[in-house]
């Protein structure tokens, strides 16, 4: 674990795990360099892994960063999925329905950059809701965080500004 989280509350512990959960992969397959130059790595840095697992300073920067590159809703669906995937199979309707009309029809008010192809097969499945009605969309929209915003939230300065913060209270 990272110096300094044991002073963290609980509830930021334990958001931070279901975090790691969550962006495991992310962390994982991530362009970083510490230095400035772009390399691709199997890995981030322990450093940069706490910082991004901290649930105020990792999430929160991260759908920060997509709000000022109005992209915001990306992150928003992604985890209306995982919400919807672990509910109660008699609220999977109606949680279906309120997920399609926020990011997935034509004038949804944060409507997800989603092929139509993508968008037919999605509406297909709401016809008979199920856990994995979402996977595909999801798995779209997730790509397209991982290929596009993540690395350039990982040469942001507000994420360098962060990590060098970080590295100074240690």
């Amino acid at each position: 674990m990272c110096r300094g989280l044991e002073s963290l509350p609980i509830t930021c512990l334990e958001r931070a795990k279901e975090l790691r959960a969550l962006f495991g992969s992310l962390l994982q397959k991530s362009d970083h360099s510490s230095c400035g130059q772009s390399r691709k790595t199997d890995k981030l840095s322990s450093d940069s892994k706490c910082l991004l697992l901290l649930f105020l300073d990792g999430l929160c920067l991260f759908r920060a960063f997509l709000v000022s590159e109005f992209s915001e809703e990306n992150i928003s669906f992604y985890l209306a999925c995982e919400d919807y995937r672990a509910s109660k199979p008699s609220k999977l309707a109606a949680k279906a329905k309120k997920i399609y009309e926020e990011f997935i029809c034509s004038d949804a008010p944060r409507e997800v950059n989603l092929d139509h192809a993508t968008k037919a097969i999605t509406v297909e499945n709401m016809q008979r809701p199920s856990p994995s009605c979402f996977n595909l969309a999801q798995a779209k929209i997730y790509t397209l965080m991982e290929k596009d915003c993540y690395p350039r939230f990982l040469k942001s300065s507000t994420y360098l500004d962060m990590t060098r913060k970080t590295e100074h209270k240690r």
